[in-house]
C-alpha cells in the first residue's frame, strides 16, 4: 500500500479499498483499529457513544473505552449509569430509545401482574450487571396506554429490545435474571 506523506503528523494512505471514498487519514505511528472510527470526511478519530442521562434526558458523548468509568452528564452532573432499570414514559421513550447508541430493553408491565412483580427482582440485578452494555428500562402499561398500543403490547411482561429507535427483538413472559442476561446477551 503506497504511504506517502500528507499533513504533518499524519501520513495518507491509499489502496484498493479506499476507491471512490479518497485518503484516510491516521495518525503518525499507529495503525486503523477497533478503537479509532473513519468519518465520511475522511478524518480518524476515537470512536464515542452517544448516552441519553437517566436524569435530565440530554445526549451525552461518551469515548466507547470509558463507558464503565461512572461518567457523569455535562448537563445535570447526574450519573449516567445507576445500575438500575430506568423509568419511561411517553414524553422520555423516544429520547432514551433513540438518541442512544446502546441498546435499550424495554420492560412492558403493569403493578396489578404477578408474573411482572415475580420477573422485576431479576430485571433489576440484570440491569445492576449489564449497564453500561445495555441500558434496561420498565415501562408501566397501565400509566402509559399510549406507548403500550403503539407497540402492540397484548400481554405482559414483554420485552422488546431497540437500537437507534427501531425494535430488534422482543419476548413475551417472566425470565429470571440467568435466562433475561442470555436473551439480552444476543442483541449486544
Amino acid at each position: 500500500m503506497p504511504v506517502e506523506k500528507g499533513r504533518e503528523g499524519c501520513r495518507k494512505r491509499q489502496g484498493p479499498a479506499d476507491v471512490g471514498r479518497g485518503a484516510r487519514l491516521i495518525p503518525a505511528g499507529s495503525t486503523p483499529s477497533q478503537s479509532h472510527k473513519i468519518f465520511s470526511q475522511g478524518i480518524l478519530m476515537t470512536e464515542s457513544t452517544h448516552v441519553a442521562c437517566p436524569h435530565c434526558n440530554a445526549v451525552n458523548r461518551v469515548p466507547s473505552s470509558r463507558l464503565g468509568d461512572h461518567g457523569t452528564c455535562g448537563r445535570c452532573k447526574g450519573t449516567l449509569f445507576d445500575r438500575k432499570p430506568l423509568e419511561l414514559n411517553a414524553a422520555n421513550f423516544d429520547l432514551q430509545t433513540g438518541k442512544s447508541d446502546i441498546p435499550v430493553v424495554v420492560d412492558f408491565w403493569a403493578p396489578w401482574c404477578g408474573p411482572c412483580r415475580a420477573m422485576a427482582p431479576h430485571f433489576e440485578k440484570a440491569a445492576a450487571k449489564l449497564e453500561p452494555r445495555v441500558r434496561l428500562a420498565k415501562v408501566n402499561t397501565e400509566e402509559e396506554q399510549g406507548l403500550a398500543a403503539r407497540f402492540g403490547i397484548r400481554s405482559i411482561p414483554t420485552l422488546a429490545v431497540f437500537r437507534h429507535g427501531l425494535e430488534v427483538g422482543r419476548q413475551s413472559g417472566a425470565m429470571d435474571a440467568a435466562s433475561l442476561e442470555r436473551w439480552i446477551s444476543q442483541f449486544v
